[in-house]
């Protein structure tokens, strides 16, 4: 239901219907789960109103394999800007965001958080609504800060059913599938960039198998 609804949202719908189908077909999944009592609010009713982030709760350490994780999600600046903005972006663009990523991943784990990336749905979500504000992005920033930390809104959204959630991102990542083969065909299919785009999708689909 959710998948229909964003998918008919986005091809039918117009201005903010259209720009917010994820939103309005997660909202519709949820109200339709909540009718089969698929939603359980136990965890909200226990959560805490305000609970502050402990710094340093886990200590440092270093990983390897983390580094090598965040270094690969750091290329999500390209498809963000194709994907938004038709265009790859520049290096002024591509430096500040790297330092700015650089110093938000010190600060987040610090202060025990996730570090911080573009990650693949928001490359989808960009891609779709063609929304790069960032008066956007700063309105949501606030909203994460605010659930971050009061734990009843965050567990809130925790409530969301993952057959919602999973309705919402097929169509959000079958997005960022066109993002990557528009990157593919705005490029030289030389052998260097052959090995690069084979590598890749061989590496993917090998560790999903």
């Amino acid at each position: 239901i959710t998948l229909a609804v964003v998918t008919g949202l986005n091809h039918f719908g117009k201005g903010f219907l259209k720009l917010s189908s994820v939103l309005i077909g997660i909202i519709v999944g949820y109200v339709v789960a909540l009718g089969f009592g698929m939603v359980d609010f136990s965890s909200v009713l226990t959560a805490k109103w305000v609970q502050f982030p402990q710094p340093m709760h886990f200590g440092i350490k270093f990983e390897p394999s983390s580094c090598v994780a965040i270094a690969v999600l750091f290329g999500d600046f390209s498809a963000t800007t194709t994907g938004g903005m038709d265009r790859m972006p520049t290096d002024e663009e591509l430096s500040g965001g790297i330092i700015g990523y650089g110093v938000s991943n010190i600060v987040c784990a610090f202060f025990s958080g996730l570090p911080t990336a573009t990650y693949s749905q928001n490359v989808g979500i960009v891609s779709s609504t063609k929304v790069v504000a960032k008066r956007v992005f700063g309105i949501a920033a606030m909203i994460m800060l605010v659930a971050g930390i009061m734990p009843k809104i965050a567990y809130i959204l925790l409530t969301i059913p993952s057959c919602v959630l999973g309705g919402a991102t097929i169509s959000v990542f079958a997005m960022i599938s066109m993002t990557g083969i528009k990157l593919i065909n705005n490029s030289k299919m030389n052998y260097r960039n052959t090995s690069i785009v084979g590598l890749a999708i061989a590496l993917g689909m090998g560790v999903t198998q």
